[in-house]
């Protein structure tokens, strides 16, 4: 399994290449059509694998840079390599598995998040939400949860549709973990209306923050 080449990879990732897959993930500007079971298969089989990762990376297809991001080694990416990273991660699943996975794992993450969040580009932007969406349920430690609100009353609404996504999941779970702000972050919500109508399938909690938030305490409460 170690003399496994990007070649072979990429061909086996080629033979799971499903049209129907690929239909559905332009829907949300993805394009790969490999089922992610599928993908995530090929990664335990392959576990960790350092090099690997940064030559399927390297190919600039989809599907490869997923398998890479699943086998690879967090701590071994150097800051500069994660910021170029993020920037060419083009799609939303490569996107959203890069921070989710990687990054949030790196020991950069921290100062990649405060940079991020201060980047021109909304895109890149999202990946400092996203960050900080993380530490405010994991480690809120130093956060100014009261400053992230202000800038999200005074920018969600407006803001482009992967930034916004990224600033109401931010938005919500800071009224989710944090009492002391819920009230707060359920104004907020109610104010600027932000994904009100969006169009929730039936057993899902829907993205408007405060029913976001109001559902989450509720089972919260339920199952302590």
């Amino acid at each position: 399994m170690a003399d496994t080449t990007v070649t072979e990879v990429l061909a086996e990732l080629a033979a799971l290449e499903d049209p129907k897959i690929r239909a559905v993930n332009q829907r949300h500007g993805d394009d790969h059509g490999v089922n992610l079971t599928a993908l995530r298969a090929i990664a335990k089989r392959l576990k960790t694998r350092p090099e690997l990762a940064r030559e399927l990376w390297a190919t600039g297809d989809s599907s490869a840079r997923l398998l890479a991001i699943q086998i690879s080694r967090p701590k071994q990416y150097q800051r500069d390599e994660l910021d170029a990273m993020l920037r060419a991660a083009s799609t939303p699943k490569v996107h959203d598995w890069l921070v989710g996975t990687v990054v949030a794992k790196s020991p950069h993450a921290e100062a990649l998040r405060q940079q991020w969040l201060a980047d021109p580009d909304p895109v890149v932007a999202s990946a400092g939400w996203a960050l900080t969406t993380t530490r405010v349920a994991r480690n809120p430690d130093g956060l100014d949860l009261a400053a992230l609100l202000d800038t999200i009353a005074g920018q969600l609404a407006e803001a482009p549709d992967r930034l916004q996504w990224a600033m109401n999941h931010c938005l919500a779970q800071i009224g989710i973990e944090h009492p002391d702000h819920r009230a707060r972050a359920l104004a907020i919500g109610e104010r600027l209306g932000v994904f009100r109508d969006y169009p929730t399938p039936r057993g899902c909690t829907s993205p408007y923050a405060p029913t976001w938030i109001t559902e989450k305490v509720r089972r919260q409460a339920t199952t302590s």
